[in-house]
């Protein structure tokens, strides 16, 4: 196979239906490349690298246009090149080619799986806003021989069920599921987790006598009386013997003065409240009236009188503790459930922050999410809406039935026994394949089949293809038929508008559409659909295919728009060649 052969299409561009040229001359290619240079100048070249491939191999299809650096090019995409199948559109190269002009090329890899002569339909490439039209190039698609001395030949295999592929909705679980656990993470960090405690924290928890002690053992490891920091050393003493009052004896020890604070013993003791003899509370007096000296009146008593100040606070501390009467079972209960009361409000406290950070943050990724994607695509992704999951799954683009109907769909059409359908005496007259997905019970269907007489019959309907041929069918006969098949099977109130329909490669039918009430599946009920059923006739087959989808949904909608654009037939004339 020669593979270095090109066939090449060099077309200079103004706009469609203003210039067109295929086949040029040398010398008046020249003349118009001149005149053309004097406005926007373009020009595209079209080529593949053979004219002839065996069944699976591919085709190089080249597009050159040069232009301006400043043009906008925009190339084909998608399965626009039927027949033949694109496998791989590359990107774009761009090359220099003079001083004002670049190449832009776009390279597509083709193939084709069925044997015949195939034509690469035009092209639509838009430049600065103007489309221009590439001329189709013919490609032989040859058989492979078959060794069959060495190799014997055998029936097709039965069909066979093929499992079905899984969802992604695991994906979506596991992210859900991730969130959550950082969510719960988050939240034991902040309000559950037991944080660590400082020392001050610790000491603070102690109970009044133990902390009172702790804070003399702290005052003699403090350099105070080294330092003859007298003034310091008292502050530290009578605040710890205040604070330790404080709390058990007179809750205002810490604000009120040396006089104030022992009046007040003396008061409690007169009133049988505490019991502490008159030597403490005299030694207590004296060594406060002793601290304001030093404080106030820059008194500098000798060290070892500190240090026996120290001694006798240590001393009274513990005559006040045993001065204090022992708590009431009563009061030690009332204490006991106001910890278990502070405990558990504690605790719903941290339950109620838990859900309200919680709560927080779902709002405000819902609102996010929200303002990113609008507020409908959110709801519908956390609800698994069925039609968005069709929507955006993997579709399927295949060749359904013979000659075949090319039709993209978000899931495989499966093959329908249609064998029964057929009366005995019309088997060897018609062939009839049929493929669906779901029914009309199940508001979105697809189905589609295809009826091939094996000897053509003389006269009838003119057909719809481009072929001058007549068609034994009459499409707004079998519309008819099909709208009374709806009706057999439970639809009521339908509605008919007729339109002409053509595929992007200009295969023409019929279109017939509306709305109708069905029931659905397991239930009672009926809902409002949409139908839609497109009817192909020639001079030996019969086409059709018919869409449902529920109303009001635009992803069912879009389903359906997207399902109409890929319909695509193989052309009669391409037909014959096989």
């Amino acid at each position: 196979m020669n593979y270095e052969f090109k066939i090449k299409n060099i077309i200079k561009l103004m706009p469609i239906n203003t210039y067109r040229f295929t086949k040029l001359k040398t010398y008046t290619f020249g003349l118009i490349v001149s005149l053309a240079s004097l406005t926007s100048f373009a020009q595209i070249e079209t080529s593949i690298d053979t004219t002839a491939i065996k069944i699976g191999e591919q085709i190089t299809y080249k597009v050159e246009v040069k232009s301006d650096s400043t043009s906008t090019i925009i190339f084909p995409e998608g399965q626009s090149f039927l027949p033949l199948e694109m496998v791989t559109s590359y990107k774009v190269d761009t090359i220099k080619d003079d001083v004002k002009h670049y190449k832009f090329i776009k390279k597509y890899a083709l193939t084709q799986f069925d044997s015949g002569a195939y034509y690469i339909p035009q092209q639509k490439i838009n430049i600065n806003g103007k489309s221009f039209l590439t001329d189709s190039l013919r490609v032989e698609v040859n058989t492979i021989k078959v060794d069959t001395i060495k190799q014997g030949l055998y029936d097709i295999k039965p069909i066979i069920a093929v499992n079905k592929v899984q969802s992604k909705w695991w994906i979506y679980a596991l992210i859900i599921l991730i969130a959550l656990i950082l969510i719960a993470f988050l939240l034991y960090w902040l309000f559950w987790k037991e944080k660590k405690l400082t020392e001050e924290e610790k000491i603070a928890l102690l109970p009044p006598y133990e902390r009172a002690k702790l804070a003399l053992q702290k005052l003699d490891n403090t350099p105070y009386l080294e330092h003859q920091e007298v003034k310091e050393y008292y502050s530290e003493l009578t605040f710890i013997i205040r604070s330790y009052l404080d709390e058990k004896v007179y809750d205002r020890a810490l604000e009120s003065t040396s006089a104030e604070l022992i009046s007040r013993l003396r008061l409690l003791r007169e009133g049988n409240q505490i019991d502490l003899d008159k030597e403490t509370i005299n030694n207590l007096e004296s060594i406060l009236q002793r601290a304001d000296l030093v404080k106030f009146a820059k008194s500098k008593p000798d060290v070892e009188l500190a240090k026996m100040d120290r001694n006798t606070i240590d001393v009274e501390i513990d005559q006040v503790k045993e001065s204090l009467p022992e708590p009431t079972e009563e009061e030690k209960l009332l204490d006991l459930k106001y910890q278990q009361e502070l405990e558990r409000k504690q605790k719903q406290k941290k339950i109620y922050l838990s859900i309200a950070t919680g709560l927080g943050l779902l709002i405000a990724t819902y609102i996010g999410f929200g303002l990113k994607y609008d507020f409908k695509t959110v709801n519908d992704t956390l609800t698994r809406q069925p039609y968005k999951i069709l929507l955006e799954d993997e579709w399927v683009t295949s060749a359904y039935g013979f000659p075949p109907i090319y039709i993209s769909t978000p899931k495989v059409l499966k093959r329908v026994d249609t064998s029964k359908q057929i009366p005995e005496e019309a088997k060897d007259k018609i062939n009839v394949t049929a493929f669906a997905y779901g029914t009309f019970n199940d508001a979105f269907s697809v189905s589609l089949n295809t009826t091939f007489i094996k000897t053509p019959p003389q006269g009838g309907a003119k057909q719809n293809d481009d072929t001058e041929e007549e068609s034994p069918f009459d499409p707004v006969l079998i519309t008819e038929q099909v709208l009374k098949s709806f009706e057999a099977k439970g639809v009521s109130n339908i509605t008919v508008k007729q339109d002409k329909f053509s595929t992007p490669r200009g295969a023409e039918g019929l279109k017939t559409h509306g709305t109708f009430s069905i029931s659905i599946k397991g239930s009672n009920t009926r809902i409002e659909a949409n139908y839609s059923l497109f009817i192909f006739t020639n001079k030996q087959t019969l086409k059709q295919i018919i869409i449902t989808t529920p109303q009001n949904d635009s992803y069912a909608d879009k389903i359906k728009a997207r399902i109409i654009d890929s319909i695509e037939l193989i052309a009669e004339k391409e037909e014959d060649t096989k």
